[in-house]
Order: C-alpha cells, then sequence, then structure tokens
C-alpha cells in the first residue's frame, strides 16, 4: 500500500553531485539542507529523505527544494540505489508485511 514516488535522477554540472527530481513536493517553497553528523530532530518529509539516504552511507550531504533533491556523494560513493530508496519512501506494506484492517484498529470499551 501506499504510492511509489516518480523519480527522474540527472547527473549535476558539479562533481561528486547527483539530482533526483520528483512529482511530489517535499518542502512547499522552502530549502532544507543537511550534513553528515548533523542531528535531524524533526519527521517532515525532508528531514525523513535526508535521514535515509545518510543511511545508505554513501551520502554526505542533501539539499531539498520543493520536488528537487541534491545530494553531495561521498569521497568514492555512487547513486547506486538512492533512486529506489526515494522511489519508495512512501511505500508502506510490502509482501510479508501483514495489511491492518479495521478490527486491528479497535479497542476495548
Amino acid at each position: 500500500m501506499g504510492e511509489p514516488v516518480t523519480v527522474v535522477e540527472t547527473p549535476s554540472s558539479r562533481p561528486g553531485y547527483v539530482r533526483f527530481e520528483t512529482n511530489r513536493s517535499f518542502t512547499g517553497m522552502g530549502h532544507e539542507s543537511y550534513r553528515l553528523g548533523d542531528e535531524i530532530h524533526r519527521d517532515r518529509p525532508a528531514d525523513v529523505i535526508a535521514k535515509q539516504l545518510f543511511e545508505t552511507g554513501q551520502v554526505d550531504e542533501v539539499h531539498v527544494y520543493a520536488q528537487s533533491i541534491t545530494v553531495k556523494l561521498a569521497d568514492g560513493a555512487d547513486s547506486a540505489g538512492l533512486k529506489a530508496l526515494l522511489e519508495d519512501l512512501y511505500i508502506y506494506y510490502r509482501p510479508g508485511v501483514e495489511v491492518p484492517t479495521p478490527e486491528s484498529f479497535a479497542t476495548d470499551g
């Protein structure tokens, strides 16, 4: 369940950077920038994107502006798998994961 994000990966004119254009706006008109090692305290869409990209070990910096995500790759890293990570951002139920039913949310009382 959930809807995949459409992502187009394009190289940047700057070596070591890659850009992802999506069909979703993650920040509205605001810019969000993150660096590896920064504490990310919130769980807004741009925060979640940055956290997940950093967890790959392939990324040093993330900039999110509306539907554009620019990534500075770690030294020696490539962008393999990053596009798929973004495409699956809103896929919640995967094969083998039980989809909740209305009864699973019912409480006694």
